[in-house]
This record gives C-alpha cells, sequence and structure tokens, in this order.
C-alpha cells in the first residue's frame, strides 16, 4: 500500500446540496424512478438496457452494503483526500470518513447523494464534467463499480480526470473482468417491469482496453489486480494536465 501524500487536501465544505448548474440532458437517466426506487429499496432487479434489448444486471445489493473485501483493498491503496466519482448510494464515502480519511462522492442522482449523507459521507450532486470543488488537488479518484463508462467517452473522462487529480494522482478503476471488452453503447436505466428511462452514453472496458487508453492519454499503469472475480487498475495522471 503507498503512503498518503503529503498535499493539502482539498477543502471539502457542507457539500450536502443539489447545485443550481442543471445537469447535462444525458445524466436525469440516472436519477430516473427505477434507479431511485432500487437505491431506497436497497435491492433490484435493476438494468442497464441497450438498444437491441441486451440487458446488463446492476448490483445494487452491493452498492448498498457495507464494502466487500474487493472495496476494502481498493480504499487500502487510496492516498490522501479522495474523490469518488459516481459515488452511488455512498458505501465507499462513508467508509473513508469512518477512517478519518477526507472524502467526497459526486453523483448525479439526487437519490444516490441522499442516502450518501444518510449513511454519514459526504457528497455533491454533479456530474464529474460540472467545475468541482478541489478540482487539481484531490490525491486520488475512485471509477468503481464501471464507471470508467461514465459519457460513453473514456478517453474524455481520462482527460478529465488528470485536471481534477493533482499532477501524478491516483486513479483507481473497476474494469469488466472479460478482457476483450471495448464497447461504447447507448444505455438506459429499467427495472423488470418499468418503462426504460432517457438514454444516455455508456462504455465497458476491460482491463487491457483501459491500459491503452490510458497510454494514449498520458496516464502511467501503476498497477493491476482481481479480487473475487472483480479487476482493477491503478493509474497514475499526467505530470501536466491535458486538455478536457
Amino acid at each position: 500500500m503507498s503512503r498518503a501524500r503529503t498535499t493539502a487536501a482539498p477543502p471539502l465544505g457542507p457539500q450536502r446540496t443539489t447545485p443550481a448548474r442543471p445537469l447535462p440532458a444525458a445524466d436525469p437517466a440516472w436519477s430516473a424512478d427505477p434507479y431511485a426506487d432500487a437505491l431506497r429499496a436497497g435491492r433490484g432487479p435493476l438494468f442497464l438496457r441497450r438498444a437491441d434489448g441486451w440487458l446488463l444486471p446492476l448490483d445494487v445489493e452491493r452498492w448498498c452494503a457495507e464494502p466487500d473485501p474487493a472495496d476494502l483493498e481498493v480504499l487500502g491503496r487510496c492516498e490522501g483526500a479522495v474523490l469518488d466519482v459516481g459515488c452511488g448510494p455512498g458505501r465507499l464515502v462513508a467508509a473513508l470518513g469512518a477512517q478519518g480519511r477526507r472524502a467526497l462522492g459526486v453523483d448525479v442522482s439526487e437519490a444516490a447523494v441522499a442516502h450518501t449523507v444518510r449513511r454519514g459521507g459526504r457528497a455533491l450532486r454533479a456530474s464529474v464534467f460540472d467545475p468541482l470543488p478541489g478540482t487539481g488537488r484531490w490525491d486520488t479518484a475512485l471509477l468503481m463499480d464501471g464507471n470508467i463508462g461514465i459519457g460513453g467517452d473514456p478517453a474524455a473522462l481520462l482527460h478529465r480526470m488528470a485536471r481534477v487529480l493533482t499532477a501524478g494522482g491516483l486513479l483507481l478503476a473497476e474494469t469488466v473482468p472479460y478482457p476483450d471488452v471495448d464497447e461504447r453503447v447507448t444505455v438506459r436505466v429499467t427495472g423488470p417491469h418499468d418503462t426504460p428511462g432517457a438514454p444516455f452514453p455508456w462504455a465497458r472496458l476491460g482491463t487491457p482496453a483501459l491500459l491503452r487508453r490510458a497510454r494514449a492519454c498520458g496516464w502511467r499503469a501503476a498497477d493491476r489486480w482481481s479480487t473475487d472475480g472483480r479487476t482493477f487498475v491503478a493509474l497514475r495522471a499526467p505530470a501536466t494536465a491535458t486538455a478536457g
């Protein structure tokens, strides 16, 4: 496990309410009723539905539970102040806070932010592409539970994360546990009987695909590992922030 950085932690402040700035048009899909209802219930079934009818199950029960061994290994690798992008119901933010760590969750879902705050974590309703507190001063960023797919453009997301983090900061990302996966799709959130929400772009990457894109964006691979069938990559941000 790496030692924590000594850079000044970004001030978090009382970041618990929805910002006045409207979210991008694609984001409200994550605030559609099926997702909010699943978080409130703490269980699914909940899916991402592709245009061709393909369904990706979403692991709501795990998201709403306490961190599992794979999560705890990721948390043990975190350095300094941590930004959890797409924090969902906040299991990781709350766990970091309980350890006395500085952590902030960011999610476009009002229900997810409310759930995180109830668990004792700090969270802000926003897109990662919005102006964020502490931009350029976060030591670690998390893209867990497939959140490397946010925005449907991994290169754009990696450029944005390079600007959010300190130079050489740490990105811990969860990848698809099938190495050949590399796709960009349009999906909707849906329950088993619900009308799907608004469409939005998404991406799914196995570890090799993420490493290829990261290298092209100036990131350095620091580690890769798997725990309990889940796969992860640690990346170091470019020494100088890239545009994006």
